[in-house]
This record gives structure tokens, sequence and C-alpha cells, in this order.
């Protein structure tokens, strides 16, 4: 048999090529990650706040919104949604006690007379001072 291989003297031998690719990769993923991953928290953040309930605000619109026609309805709505207020300072405090008791008396009745200018102006005067 013959020898088959010839022997060439061009060729080098292979070598080892340092490759680092990968590492670029897995780096790359994870800073993509990363991004991805502060992007969608801010989205959603926005979403939660987009759209968030303030009683405080929804309490001074129906506040300002009641109908004082209805002297007995408007003194318990002004009670209730004026109470959300109160412990604001002790100006509010003070003005929502004599507020309350100037309504008693359009309270717990069968039939009420209209709210007197004096009563008005309490009303007027509480709702002026709510911040929200």
């Amino acid at each position: 048999m013959e020898n088959l291989e010839i022997k060439i003297h061009d060729i080098k031998p292979l070598m080892e090529i340092q490759e680092y690719s990968l590492y670029y990769l897995i780096v790359l993923v994870v800073a993509g990650a990363i991004v991805l991953s502060v992007v969608v928290f801010f989205i959603l953040k926005w979403f939660k706040n987009r759209n968030k309930f303030n009683i405080r605000e929804e309490h001074k619109k129906l506040l300002l919104a009641i109908d004082f026609k209805d002297a007995k309805k408007a003194a318990y709505e002004i009670t209730l949604f004026g109470a959300t207020f109160k412990e604001d300072s002790q100006r509010h405090t003070k003005t929502y006690i004599d507020l309350q008791e100037k309504l008693e008396e359009y309270k717990y009745k069968k039939s009420v007379n209209a709210f007197d200018n004096e009563t008005v102006r309490l009303i007027e005067l509480y709702t002026g001072m709510i911040d929200v």
C-alpha cells in the first residue's frame, strides 16, 4: 500500500481564537431586559395613577353641587360630605361643629323649612374654606 499522506509545508495548523460574541450577547440581553423592565414599571405606574380616585376631590364637588331647595336632604349631605374636611385645622373643626349645630334643626323631622340666611352663610363659609 502506498502512503497517501502528502506533506504540505505552506498550511499552518489550526489556532484557537478567543470568541467573545457570546458574552456580548449575554450582556446585551441583560441590559435590554433591565431597560424593558424599567419602561414597563413606569408605564404601569402611570396607568395606576392616571385614574386614581381622590375622595376629598369628590366630596368637594358633591358639596358644591348640593341643591339647597330640599333642606332636609341638603343638611344630611352637608354633614356627610363635610366630615371629610373637618380635621384639616382647628378652624375647620370649629366651623364644622357650628354648622352641625345649625343643621340639627333641619334633620330628624318630617318636614322642614328652607335654610335661613345665617345657615346658608355658614355653609358657604365652610365650603369656601375647603382645600383639596
